[in-house]
């Protein structure tokens, strides 16, 4: 999420085009929303599998998110002179084509206020977030929106633990969204890819180039500060 965060000032400076990315998660992790200062004293201590589970901010809003399992999306564009959830509905279009395309419809949830009182962030649906026909949220997403520019996040659950989602927010896991296809292990993850990239081109009518970071790129996101844990 560093890198995200200097695409973004990047993309700001005018050095770097609107970005696409996707990534998964190297072990357990928790990220934080950027203003969430209320979560349980005990994730700070969390062992899985006899590794601690690390505990990091994201720059993007919203709540706790667990990542296992899960594939991450990042989202950067700017000239969007639209609402926060009119943004939202923009970027998401890709989702909800790519997802169409391997067989699984997706619309947006709905929360009431409540949902801020809660830490997890897919304990509620909201105007934000994508969830199956049967309304169990599939997609939880954020925002960033600084100078003009907007970075969204988003995690897509493929095969979430159960057991430690429990063991992390003391209730019981969102019911499985059960996929359309047979999806283990990398092959699955870069069918997903493919049609997500796929749906991005066409709703935005772009050709995306993939650029991997440079050496000194790298370099300059680990001198960045703030990036240690929480």
């Amino acid at each position: 999420m560093a890198i995200d965060r200097w695409l973004l000032q990047q993309h700001q400076l005018g050095q770097h085009p609107p970005t696409l990315r996707f990534y998964t998660w190297e072990s357990p992790t928790i990220s934080l929303g950027y203003h969430q200062r209320r979560f349980p004293a005990f994730w700070q201590q969390l062992i899985w599998e006899g590794k601690p589970i690390s505990l990091v901010r994201r720059p993007t809003g919203g709540r706790a998110v667990l990542h296992q399992g899960d594939l991450t999306y990042m989202a950067i564009a700017s000239g969007l002179s639209v609402s926060r959830i009119q943004a939202y509905e923009k970027i998401c279009e890709f989702l909800i084509q790519g997802w169409r395309s391997l067989g699984l419809e997706l619309h947006y949830g709905l929360a009431g206020r409540g949902y801020i009182h809660n830490p997890n962030c897919f304990g509620t649906s909201t105007g934000a977030d994508l969830v199956s026909s049967e309304g169990v949220k599939f997609i939880g997403s954020a925002q960033l929106r600084q100078k003009g520019a907007i970075l969204q996040h988003g995690s897509m659950r493929l095969q979430p633990d159960t057991e430690l989602f429990i063991k992390v927010f003391g209730e019981a896991a969102p019911p499985h969204v059960k996929l359309p296809f047979v999806q283990e292990g990398d092959e699955g993850l870069l069918t997903i890819i493919e049609a997500l990239t796929q749906a991005a081109c066409q709703c935005f009518k772009i050709e995306l180039i993939v650029e991997p970071l440079s050496a000194q790129e790298y370099q300059e996101i680990l001198a960045l500060p703030d990036l240690q844990a929480i």
